[in-house]
Formats: structure tokens, sequence, C-alpha cells
């Protein structure tokens, strides 16, 4: 058999090329191969296989296997499927070279065109576990040793770049590099073809070069002409890269990666960031790579006061450009906020040189995403046919916190190649543009999670990695603008925005139906006679009977005795919101003065969007009617909770019932002063501000429902990061600003007619408050502890809802052993494994292995278990094992402590090694989550500024076009109020999210709180001081509050639930 020693000078050049590490050494050694095999390059399929003849040795044969696996695919069809195809690839990043090695596994001819010369972007790709797969099967650990074998899954773009370069090379991919594409030169007459219109001097050959299909990767800022794009805009977001050297010394490979930490949860971390470092950010990644890459965003405030940026601007451009970015100043930053994520273990960083031998540090926006409306279109002229697909950026561009770029990328140039296979095959062009919208149309919604759990039967065909797939989503009929022929005038597509917020003829009687509703829901009322929507509420009667008959316990007639219309208003808005969710826009004196008809118009509307749909009887009225907001409601108990633990602990007297009237008026607002228009209304305290003035005081962030608070000694308004805290705090009393206490569900908070799901309290031990000198006195046995530490309350969406967890600790830690092992990514075992366990562990007890009176033993073998089971399952082949690598110290001892004496875990290196991925991926599945909540929350904001420009618009119209007929009035009037029933829709998915974003700070709490307590349980009792047993009890006490805290919000869920479950049945009844 032959060896790479051998005579022969293609294995040498063979050898060069699989360990080339740059593009141009790539493309040289290649070359050379090739003369020296007296091939000639780009040659397609045949090419391959003569280079597969000519080199038979053990190490290439290793690649020709792997290759010839995929290429054997019957989708191929032995490289015959697409034979008589002419392909052109426009950018050799990831997404285009990858479409060009399926292009040319269908047997094409293919030929890509790049505009640079070499590959230099250092920025690290995460990987799901379908692109993983689908790399190795290319060969990927042949030319890269180093693939996949961290704690974390991801590759730099350079490396990605070269590893498909090279298998696109073997496959015969013609490649022309420093060549621009610049247009499209349609064919000039019948029986002649599409050319390309290149730039700067492209040979002959390529000049010349004849294509039937286009497939366009080169980047989001080029599109080809005819594709119309759609902006996705959400408020100012600046990111910021940073590659440092990685000189793989032992001190660098010891320090762990961070698969995301988001302030959105983690509110602590960035604090101790800002403290020391004056950085605020709202995010921070580090991969450890080729480079150490970090990624993150920073605000705007931040950088202008640290001299990153020399002025504000409003355009975007102009303010990150580089006339406005200081270099030096944004090194600093960057190499501070990475040096302190790293605790300072990376030693001295020194920046990666990019491709213009600068320090590869940049800032940039991703405020606005483009995504494309259509994949694919087909040009005619003359006869010629051209088939056109957007892969890659060009197509959607990613949201870089999700890591969804490289996948949703691959996905994309697999569905593109399939739709190049179905025009090959001679399918209806219709038909061919229709299958691939209706692929287009999942692939923003794809995730690990909801793919086909097999990766390694992922291929070509779509119904191999979709569930639940149906390519005749789109019709044909509807795809009939995407296809252009050039002799005729386009046709022009319909746009899906055409929804311009105007009513249709028939509403304009939307005024009409607020009138008659708002008649029926207080008729019978003494004293209240509703004929208008201005001056019939000045008294406050029909505002209260209103509030009373859609929920009687709220109000009582006897309640109203003595008091005055303002004090009666006054009382039905505050009683509304804090238990309806209906939150004000107009005040109080302008009702009674009847100054604000058209606030009064809009507060009305809320409450008939949210309960229009409920009997007109004169009976209470279900809480559980779609337009209310149980979200919007929960939020404003837990900001009075907040408010009042505040006030608690200044010793400020926050326990009086009197209503406190709003000082100004509802149409100023109470920061700036300037005039309120009813959409721009935001209602805090009784106060009314513009949602652009209601920001934190230091940082100027957005303040969101339940994630702010108002210091009651400047009265200030702050973010929880940056509220200021009182001077001396009580001790024992660690509960900082971002760790609110929630509130227990009320009666209130369920409807009339459904049961709350609480059992007999009676017999269960209470949690006392921590400022009790009481709750020193807890005393839990050291199994509860374990079990208690690991408690894991988040519901499953699959699974029926939990029952309700029980009161006394003794209990929960009972409750909490099946879930020992989830804070480390570890399936919940059955009640059949764990009885296994048991038996298992009482053998060990009576024959004395394994130490088997030892508490981290058992649950240990629980952990090996989950593993055993997981590698079972494993799509991934044994033959290609990962490489171990070093873990820091502090890891190191976390997972030593799971076999403390017994010794196991040195014995597992590959069970240590999975323990700690999954943990690192439980980390990520939590950071994309938070970073998906907080671009939507974004988008939400920028929504809600669009709405109130136009709800501006249409107010001044109607307060200064008094002489305009009274039809025009009326239609403005129900354009209005679709705008403020938009608006409450946005408010509340806002409060829906603030919930889910409750639930990630807990559960991150619970997280840390849990690896504190095990550091002290492992520990011999006998070598605990006094101070350490008093820290232990603090960490359990905290344990305790936030298993509260997270009963508190399941309980929401549950109810939630059940009125949704209820809604439902008396619908279908």
């Amino acid at each position: 058999m032959a060896s790479p020693t051998s005579t022969n000078p293609a294995h040498a050049h063979f050898e060069s090329f699989l360990q080339a590490q740059l593009c141009q050494d790539v493309l040289s050694s290649f070359q050379e191969l090739c003369g020296a095999l007296g091939l000639e390059p780009g040659g397609g399929l045949p090419q391959y296989h003569k280079i597969k003849d000519q080199l038979n040795y053990w190490s290439a044969k290793s690649l020709w296997t792997k290759l010839d696996k995929r290429a054997g695919q019957p989708v191929y069809q032995q490289g015959r499927a697409c034979t008589s195809t002419k392909c052109l690839v426009v950018g050799a990043g990831p997404c285009g070279l990858r479409v060009a090695v399926e292009l040319a596994l269908l047997g094409a001819r293919v030929v890509l065109v790049e505009k640079r010369t070499k590959f230099s972007r250092h920025n690290v790709l995460h990987l799901w576990p379908f692109t993983i797969h689908d790399l190795r099967a290319l060969g990927a650990k042949k030319f890269y040793g180093r693939f996949c074998t961290g704690t974390l899954d991801h590759i730099s773009i350079r490396q990605l770049q070269l590893l498909l370069l090279k298998v696109a090379l073997l496959l015969g991919v013609e490649i022309h590099w420093g060549v621009t594409f610049t247009g499209l030169q349609p064919p000039p007459r019948k029986g002649s073809g599409w050319h390309a219109q290149l730039q700067p001097n492209p040979p002959a050959q390529l000049a010349n070069y004849e294509f039937d299909v286009l497939i366009s990767a080169a980047g989001g800022k080029f599109v080809p002409e005819g594709f119309k794009v759609r902006e996705m805009r959400g408020k100012l977001a600046i990111g910021i890269t940073a590659n440092f050297v990685n000189g793989r010394t032992v001190e660098e490979t010891q320090v762990p990666e961070i698969s995301g930490v988001a302030r959105i949860y983690n509110q602590s971390f960035f604090q101790s960031l800002l403290k020391a470092t004056g950085i605020d950010l709202e995010n921070i990644v580090y991969y450890k790579d080729d480079t150490h890459y970090f990624v993150m965003t920073a605000k705007k405030q931040c950088l202008l006061r640290l001299g990153v940026l020399r002025q504000d601007w409003p355009d975007t451009d102009r303010l990150l450009g580089s006339a406005n970015v200081v270099p030096e100043a944004l090194q600093r930053f960057a190499r501070a906020a990475a040096d302190f994520a790293t605790h300072g273990k990376l030693g001295k960083l020194e920046f990666a040189q990019d491709a213009h031998g600068q320090p590869d540090v940049s800032a940039f926006d991703f405020t606005s995403m483009m995504r494309a409306e259509s994949s694919a279109r087909v040009q005619e002229k003359h006869g010629a046919r051209l088939l056109l697909g957007l892969v890659g950026d060009c197509l959607v561009e990613p949201f870089w916190p999700l890591g969804t770029g490289v996948a949703r990328g691959f996905l994309a140039a697999f569905d593109a190649a399939w739709m190049v296979k179905r025009w090959a095959e001679g399918a209806e062009s219709l038909e061919v543009l229709a299958e691939r919208e209706s692929l287009y149309q999942l692939l923003s919604q794809t995730s690990p999670e909801n793919m086909h759990r097999n990766v390694a039967q992922y291929g070509l065909d779509p119904a191999t990695r979709y569930p639940n797939l149906n390519l005749r989503a789109v019709t044909p009929n509807q795809v009939r603008d995407l296809y252009d022929v050039l002799a005729k005038e386009p046709v022009q597509r319909n746009n899906d925005k055409t929804d311009t917020g105007m009513p249709a003829t028939g509403s304009a009687g939307t005024q009409e139906e607020l009138l008659r509703w708002c008649q029926e829901q207080t008729a019978g009322y003494p004293g209240v006679h509703v004929s208008d929507l201005s001056s019939s509420w000045a008294d406050g009667l029909a505002l209260c009977a209103l509030v009373h008959r859609l929920q009687p316990g709220l109000l009582e007639p006897s309640e109203l005795q003595g008091l005055g219309a303002l004090e009666a208003t006054a009382w039905a808005l505050k009683v509304a919101e804090n238990e309806l969710g209906i939150t004000p826009v107009v005040s109080a004196q302008a009702v009674v003065a009847g100054s604000d008809p058209l606030g009064l118009i809009a507060y009305l509307s809320h409450f008939h969007s949210a309960f229009k749909s409920t009997a007109h009887s004169p009976g209470p009225v279900s809480q559980a009617s779609p337009g209310t907001s149980s979200a919007v409601l929960f939020l404003s108990k837990l900001q009075r909770t907040l408010q009042r633990s505040r006030a608690k602990e200044n010793a400020e007297d926050a326990g009086g019932k009197k209503l406190r009237l709003e000082a100004g008026a509802g149409d100023l607002c109470a920061l700036c002063g300037e005039h309120l228009y009813v959409l721009e209304r935001l209602c805090v305290n009784g106060h009314f501000f513009h949602r652009s003035c209601f920001r934190c005081h230091t940082c100027e962030v957005t303040l969101w429902p339940g994630g702010y608070e108002q210091h009651p000694g400047d009265g200030h308004f702050y973010c929880l990061q940056h509220l200021p805290q009182p001077d001396h705090k009580e001790e024992g009393s660690d509960r900082g600003p971002e760790s609110p206490e929630l509130p227990t569900p009320s009666e209130n908070s369920m409807p009339p007619g459904l049961s709350t799901p609480t059992a007999s309290q009676e017999g269960a031990s209470p949690v006392p408050d921590p400022s009790q000198p009481t709750r020193r006195q807890i005393r839990l046995s050291s199994p509860e502890r374990q079990r208690l530490s690991s408690l894991n309350l988040t519901p499953d969406p699959e699974m029926e809802p939990p029952p309700k967890p029980p009161r006394s600790c003794s209990a929960l830690a009972r409750h909490a052993l099946e879930s020992s092992f989830v804070g480390w990514g570890l399936p919940v075992q059955s009640p059949q494994d764990l009885q296994g366990l048991r038996h298992h562990h009482a053998l060990c007890c009576l024959t004395g292995a394994g130490a088997g009176g030892s508490r981290t033993s058992q649950f240990f073998f629980l952990a090996l278990v989950a593993m055993e089971k997981e590698e079972k399952e494993s799509p991934f082949s044994s033959e290609e094992e990962e490489e171990d690598v070093p873990l820091d110290s502090d890891v190191e001892q976390a997972l030593q402590t799971f076999a403390k004496t017994s010794a196991t875990m040195n014995n597992y290196p590959t069970w240590r090694r999975t323990l700690l991925r999954r943990a690192k991926e439980e980390e990520m599945k939590r950071f994309c989550k938070a970073q998906t909540i907080q671009r939507r929350l974004n988008e939400i904001e920028a929504a809600l500024r669009e709405l109130e420009a136009e709800g501006v618009k249409l107010e001044l119209a109607l307060r200064r076009q008094s002489s305009s007929p009274e039809q025009q009035k009326k239609l403005w009037v129900g354009q209005l109020l679709q705008l403020v029933d938009k608006k409450n829709s946005l408010v509340a998915e806002e409060a829906e999210l603030m919930i889910t974003v409750q639930e990630l700070n807990l559960e991150e709490k619970q997280w840390q709180l849990d690896q504190e307590l095990r550091g002290y349980m492992n520990w011999e009792e006998t070598l605990k001081t006094a101070a350490d047993r008093q820290a232990e009890d603090q960490v359990l006490r905290k344990l305790v509050d936030l298993v509260n805290q997270r009963d508190a919000l399941i309980r929401f869920q549950e109810e939630r639930r059940l009125s949704e479950l209820a809604l439902g049945t008396g619908a279908q009844g």
C-alpha cells in the first residue's frame, strides 16, 4: 500500500493541500496536485473520480470513504441529476461554498466567483447538531483536527471557509478570485444565453460563460435586481466583536468559554462589570477557537461616556462610521470587558490582525435586519430562462445572539440545491417556485428542537429535515409575480404590508358600537344614564358601574357613599388598573371636566376590546376574555410589591390605603412637561409619561413592566440594575433590587366560577419572612438540603401542568429528587429508574462497595445512568472520538463533588466532558431565549413608536378640523380606536415576554444558589465553622425564597391555563 512518504509527488501535494491554513496555500497546493496528476481544476465530478483513482493510499482513502458515502445518497443519482445544468454561484462565504458543493454532487457544472482574494474573518459561528454531523460527513476532522473538540460547538468563519473550499475544489467546482459580480447580462437574441457582468477584467472563459441558474450568496448588501427586501427594525443595538491572539498555552486552555450571559436575567454580573470598569453591556459571549473571540452588545451612552464614540448622531451609519469611532478607546473597551468576563485568566490580551493588518475589533449596528420577501425568481428573455436563488445573508440576515446564521444558511443552501434539482428534472417553473417559497416559510421557524431528531438522516430532500412538511403551502398561482418575462412589463407584486391601518367602510360605526356596549353594561344601575361618551361619565358613577358589572367583588355601592365625582372616578380608575389590568390613558380630572373626550373614548375602548365577547347578563363577567392580559395584571401586582418592599426597607409609610390622586393633568408628561397625545400616554403610579421619557435615570434604557423601581429619595425611576442601594441593610437580608418578591396569587386573580387549585394549608410549615429572626431557626437534614438544591419547577410545555408544589420545606425536598440533575441538562429519570438506583445503592451499602453511604455517590450514579442512555441514543459515530480538553479548576472541582469519595469521575473522562457540555448547552438555550425576548421587546418598542406617530397625526386632525364633515370625523375616530387596540395588543405581548424574563431570572439565580449550596454541603460537618454554617443557612433561606417565587409564577401559568381552558369550553358550548 502506498504511503505519503512514497516517491509519488502527488502524495506530498495532497498532504500539503489537506493541512493548508491559508486560502492562497490551499489554491496553490491544489494547483500543484492537479498538475502532478495531469488534471485541469474545475472539471466537475469526473475530476474528483480521477483524483480518487490516482490517490489510493490510506490517508486519502479515509477522506474518499466519507465523500463517497455522501455522493452515494440516492438523491444525487450518482452525480447525474443535473448534468445538463450550468450554475453560477456568487460569493465564497460558508453558504455560497456549501451550495456549490451540493450542486457539484448533483453533477451540475458549477462556477463560483468571489471578489476577495483571501479568508480573514476570525469571527466564530455557533453550530447546530446537524451542521456538525454534516461537516463531519464532508471530512471536517480530516481538514481541521480541532473541529468541535471544546465544551461548545463552534468554528471560525475562516476555518469553515477553508474546509468547504477544499471540498469544493476536490468535487470540481471552478473558482475565480478577485472577480466582482455587478449584474446580469440578458441574452441579446434568440438562441443565446445569460451572462454575468463582472469586474475588473474577467478571463475570456468566464466572461463567455453561459448559465441557466444563478445562486447569490454575496451577503446582505447585495441582492440581485428584482428581489424585494423587507426591513425588520428594532431600537438601536450596537454590537462589538473582538478577536485576541490564542497562544494555546496551558493557562489559556483552562479558561472556560462563555456560552452567553444576558443582562435581562443576570443583572448582578453586569452590575459588577459596570462598577469595576464603567462598561455597560446588554450581553457577552466568549468562544475559544483560532482566536479568543468575544462579542457583546454595548449601550450607546456608555460608549459616549468612555470616549469610544466622539459624538452622538441620530443617523446610525454616521454614529458608527470610522470618523466617529476612536480606535484606541474601542480597543481599551473590548479588552477591559474581555478581561473582566474571564477573571483576567487570559493574561495579556493581544489583538489578532484583520485583513488590513489592523487590530481585529469593530463596532457594528444590528438595529435593523433585512429579509428578502421571496427566495427565488425566474427571468425569461428570448426564450432563455434563468433561475435565480438566494442563500445566506442576502436571503435572511441572522440575529447574531441566537447563533442561527450558519445553521439556517446551510438549510437554505440545501433548499436551493433541491430547487435546482427539481428545475433540472423538468418541473414546471411555477411549481418549482411554489415549492421553494413553501420551504422558505419554514426557515425562520427552524430550531434544533423542531426539526427531525435523527440528524444522521438529513439530506438534500426537505422531507429528511423538516417534520410535517407541506410543499404546497404556497400555490403556483401565488408566485406568478416571481416569473418575469423581460419582453413584457413585470407584474407588480402585492405587498404583504398593504394594511395601512385604515378601517373599512363599515368601520365608521365603531364609536356607536362602543356606546351601545357601554349602555348595555351599565343598564340597571341607579343614577346611571349613559347617553354619550363624554358628559355621561363626569360624575364617576357610570365608570364605577362598568367596573362593578365586570367584577362585582371589586367595588361595592356602599363604598361610593360620600365620595365626590373626582374621588369616585379616581377610585374606579385605580381599581380597574389594579384588578382588571386596564391601564388609564386619561386622568380623573379630565373625565370629570370632560376636557379629554378622545382619551375617555380610548380608555373605554380598552374595556370593550377586553370584555366584548362576554354575554350581556346581570351577573359577573368572567375575566377570562381573549382581550384581557393576565400578564399585564400580574406585572402590575409585581410592581406594587416592589414598591412596598422598597418603602418598607426605607422605613416609609406605605401601608396607608388613602387614594393619592395624580399631581398633574393626563395631557402633560410628568417628566418633560410636553403635551401628551392619547397614543403616547404611559401611566405609572398615577402619573403620565411619554414612553420615550420613561427611561432609567442612570443608563437611559427603556423601562419595562416589572423591571424598574422608583427611588424614594430622589423620586427618579431606575432599572433594577442601577437602582441606588441604601447605605445600610438589615443583617441577613441579601435581597438586592434584582431579586423582587413575586406576588402571591389572590382570589381576584382567578376568574369567577373557577376554583383556585390550592391545597389545604393545615399542617404545612409556613415559610417565614427573611427579615424575621425566626427564619434562622430552619434546619434541614443533609439529604433534604441536597434534594432541595436541585429543585426544578420549570413546567414542560409538552406535558400536563404540574400539581401544586407542597408548601413544607421537607416536602419540597422530597419532591425534588427525580429532577436532581436537571440543572446540568440531564433528562429527568422515571420512577422505575429511581427505584433501580435505590436497589443498587442499597446493595452497595450491604457490600460496602462504592462508598454506599455517601449521598454524593447516589446522585452520581443517577448521572451515569443518564449518560449511558445519552450515549446509546447519540447519532454520532464513535470513530471520531472527541479530544479531552483541560478544564479550569473551578469547573473541575464542581464536577468532582459528584464523586468525591468514590473517585469515579476520574475514571470516566467522557462522562465528565459530557456533563460540562450539557451544562453549557443549557446555558446557551437560556441565553438564546433571552436574546429572542430582547429582540422582540425592541421590535415592540419600535412598533409602538410608529403607532404613536400615526396616533398623533389622527388626533391633531380630529382636534383641528372642527369644520370637517361628521362622517369624516367618525372615520378618524375609528382609525384612532384601531391604533389603540393595536397598542394594547403590543403592550399585552410585552407583558407576556416580561413574565418569561422573570422565569429566566429566577432560573439563573436558582442555578447559582444550587452551585453555592453544593459547595457547602460537600464539606464534612466537623470541618465547618460557625460562620460556614451561618452562610449555608443564608444560602438555604435564599433558595427557599426563590422556590416560593417560582411557585408563584407556576401558579400564575396554571391559572391562566385554566382560564383559557374554561374559555375554550364555553366557546365550544
